[in-house]
């Protein structure tokens, strides 16, 4: 008997395009942020300080957003949720064109962060329960590519408006708001997730299904829940680190530590983003067959290795290419992607947002731990420094390896609609 109640769904396509959408807005909202403070911190007076606290109330949110929208996603439903939060993604950027002064500035920095925060998980989760068994993967790898394309938009339309003066920061925000409105309007065809329903369903009316019964918190720390919920905390944190530092501190290091020139800097990463590109469209090639873990185990090491070259060989414009390069090949295999496909099959309906809410939250405090001391860091070794990401990405690597070269294939789709066994 089906507990949900028949709706008339959209394409697993378009739900992926709609839903995945928060990837790109959370990459517009990073890459946009960043150069309007600096157009703001002229035409609003802000100083250094002010544009740290507003930057890191940013981080702060969608770290935030993502732990707390992860669980509301389980108990309320994947919907309501994702309507929420792009209508605060909307209020946010409107707010932050038309912000007059600093406190406004700041308090919509943190409600951008918790909106795309929230609805990262929530968005992931309508995703993976859209799709089937044949292309979960390649939907959630799209995500990523979306995520992509967001970043490179940004980056483009900052370089376009960035001596347009406060009229430039107000069109970098503008464009948030009018991606996410269309995105809200988009989501109204969505309906809700039929296993949220069903699994709901089957709690309300005492029907002990996995998917039904196991919904507490708790359960995440419990077998056999506990073992891959953990690796994936340490293996997405501790390779978010590298993957942040090249992200945020990539030109610092080329201009203050390699003594390249601001303008080089700036394009060293130019030729790698169409291989980026083709590494998101591979990912999605291979995410649903048995072929996955051997490119994860590809990955890690080239992960690895791009940390390793500059310990090894210094930082310069060549060494900043050839990590870059190695780097982005395990990105493309052995990070963020493998990682939402892992969490969305390994966990129950009830407590899969939660899970990967929690799983992205953990990343970004790590990442913003790290980023408010790397300059620091730099100062006394920059080779300690690199032999350090090295050694957390290694760890990060390993402990994922050891866990799913058993249960990459795990699917708890198939499983989760099973009635409890009760001891006897």
């Amino acid at each position: 008997m089906s507990y949900a109640t028949a709706q008339r769904a959209p394409g697993a396509w378009w739900t992926a395009i709609v839903s995945g959408m928060a990837s790109y807005i959370d990459a517009a909202a990073i890459v946009s942020f960043g150069t309007a403070m600096v157009i703001y911190q002229g035409a609003l007076g802000l100083n250094e300080a002010e544009i740290g606290l507003a930057s890191g109330g940013l981080t702060l949110g969608i770290a935030v957003g993502a732990l707390v929208g992860g669980r509301l996603g389980d108990r309320f439903g994947r919907r309501p949720i994702f309507t929420v939060t792009m209508f605060m993604i909307v209020a946010a950027s409107v707010a932050l064109i038309f912000a007059p002064s600093f406190p406004i500035v700041l308090i919509s920095a943190v409600a951008l962060g918790l909106g795309s925060g929230a609805d990262l998980p929530v968005s992931l989760s309508t995703i993976s329960e859209a799709a089937s068994d044949d292309n979960r993967g390649k939907l959630l790898g799209f995500s990523n590519l979306l995520w992509s394309v967001g970043g490179i938009a940004c980056a483009l339309l900052a370089a376009a408006v960035a001596s347009l003066g406060l009229l430039g920061g107000q069109i970098l925000f503008a464009h948030i708001a009018v991606v996410a409105t269309l995105v809200l309007l988009g989501r109204l065809t969505i309906p809700e997730s039929d296993d949220w329903r069903a699994a709901r369903a089957e709690q309300l009316a005492g029907i002990k299904t996995v998917r039904a019964d196991r919904s507490s918190i708790r359960e995440l720390l419990r077998s056999p829940y506990r073992t891959p919920f953990l690796a994936l905390i340490a293996f997405y944190a501790l390779t978010n680190m590298a993957a942040n530092t090249g992200g945020q501190f990539g030109s610092y290091l080329l201009v203050n530590v390699g003594g390249v020139d601001l303008q080089t800097a700036t394009l060293i990463g130019l030729p790698l983003i169409p291989l980026g590109i083709v590494g998101a469209l591979w990912f999605m090639k291979i995410a649903d067959s048995p072929k996955r873990f051997v490119y994860f185990t590809i990955g890690a090491v080239c992960t690895v290795t791009a940390a390793l070259i500059p310990a090894v060989f210094g930082i310069s414009v060549i060494t900043a290419f050839i990590s870059g390069l190695i780097g982005l090949v395990g990105a493309s295999f052995a990070f963020e992607g493998i990682m939402k496909v892992w969490t969305q099959e390994q966990f129950p309906t009830l407590l899969r947002t939660t899970a990967q809410g929690t799983i992205i939250a953990v990343a970004r405090f790590f990442a913003a731990g790290l980023a408010s001391v790397t300059p620091i860091l730099l100062t006394l070794s920059p080779t300690i420094f690199y032999v350090f990401l090295a050694v957390s990405t290694a760890t990060g690597c390993a402990i994922a390896w050891f866990v799913f070269r058993t249960r990459d294939r795990h699917n708890e789709f198939a499983t989760e609609t099973e009635l409890e066994t009760v001891p006897a």
